[in-house]
């Protein structure tokens, strides 16, 4: 029995509770399945066997409590980041980043939540790494991990009788979404770096 199938076997023994422990782990880039646990806690829902309300609710304040406790390990660990940009192009470096995080700040944590998730725990990090204001980063962690919940939970509920099958599906897809998005920020850099030769 693997890891998965063992977490999704204790879904309905431990209930909101699992899917919630799931959820911050994943956002510490632990690989659990999360998005499993909420598709198959939305379809024991469906069933009865657990609240709706309280699988999202579990689910959502998990994956908070793991975007903030990243965050705050970013920023903790922030020292390291001055010595090593403590060359000038270096330092050039991590100030076009910050711009580019300050300027898309919602858009790449919202983002990342939920449409890019396997960058989510990195993002965390890299927020708290520049400084990124908690009141931006935060705002971005809630609305983005709300649509996470939100898609997933209900998915799990909807599809019920399903869930196997749409769980392969939706993780092929979070899979092919992460890869269309670095695949897009290297075009994008190989672009400028071609544009400046």
């Amino acid at each position: 029995m693997t890891l998965t199938e063992t977490l999704l076997g204790l879904v309905p023994v431990y209930g909101a509770a699992l899917v919630g422990a799931i959820t911050f782990a994943s956002c510490l880039a632990l690989p659990v399945p999360s998005s499993l646990a909420m598709l198959a806690g939305g379809a024991f829902a469906a069933t009865g066997d657990l609240s709706l309300p309280g699988v999202a609710g579990a689910a959502l304040a998990g994956a908070v409590l793991g975007d903030q406790a990243g965050w705050w390990l970013g920023r903790s660990g922030a020292g390291w980041l001055a010595r090593a940009t403590a060359r000038p192009s270096r330092a050039r470096m991590l100030a076009r980043a910050r711009a580019q995080l300050d300027g898309n700040a919602f858009v790449t944590v919202y983002l990342t939540r939920w449409l890019f998730s396997p960058l989510g725990p990195w993002v965390n990090l890299a927020a708290g790494a520049m400084r990124l204001g908690w009141h931006r980063f935060t705002f971005g962690s809630v609305t983005g991990e709300a649509t996470w919940v939100v898609l997933y939970v209900g998915l799990g509920w909807a599809f019920a009788a399903q869930v196997d099958r749409l769980g392969s599906l939706m993780g092929s897809l979070a899979g092919f979404a992460a890869a269309a998005g670095v695949a897009a920020l290297l075009a994008r850099l190989l672009l400028r770096r071609t544009r400046r030769d």
